[in-house]
């Protein structure tokens, strides 16, 4: 029972994530959310290290038999977290590249140039 309400919370961090991302990507206070969960994240790291036997009392306390269990939990939250981010911030470079592609492309427009042969059969 316990254990299912561990997945039912990594999933709903999960989906959470996803709709964070594909809501508020180009807000100022998106990003400084990332930010500072990045910072939240180093610093659990650090505390995990450092005390490892916190980590399984934190783990036996939701329902997971060990901490190791656990932090492969959160780093598979994280790992789909940074996937989805550099998905998504690749997808906005490849649109900001198209734009530029279009907007140099209507400004400076090469004529194709006409040979001989062909100017002869446009009418020249």
């Amino acid at each position: 029972m316990i254990a299912t309400l561990v997945q039912l919370l990594l999933l709903a961090a999960t989906l959470v994530l996803a709709f964070y991302f594909l809501t508020n990507r180009r807000k100022a206070r998106a990003k400084a959310g990332v930010k500072l969960g990045f910072v939240l994240f180093i610093v659990a790291a650090v505390w995990a290290v450092l005390r490892p036997d916190d980590l399984t009392v934190l783990a036996n306390w939701l329902g997971v038999d060990r901490g190791t269990d656990l932090l492969l939990y959160v780093l598979v939250v994280a790992f789909l977290f940074t996937t989805m981010s550099t998905w998504i911030r690749f997808r906005e470079q490849e649109l900001r590249y198209a734009r530029l592609a279009r907007a140099v492309a209507l400004q400076s427009p090469v004529l194709p140039v006409l040979s001989d042969a062909e100017g002869d059969r446009a009418g020249r």
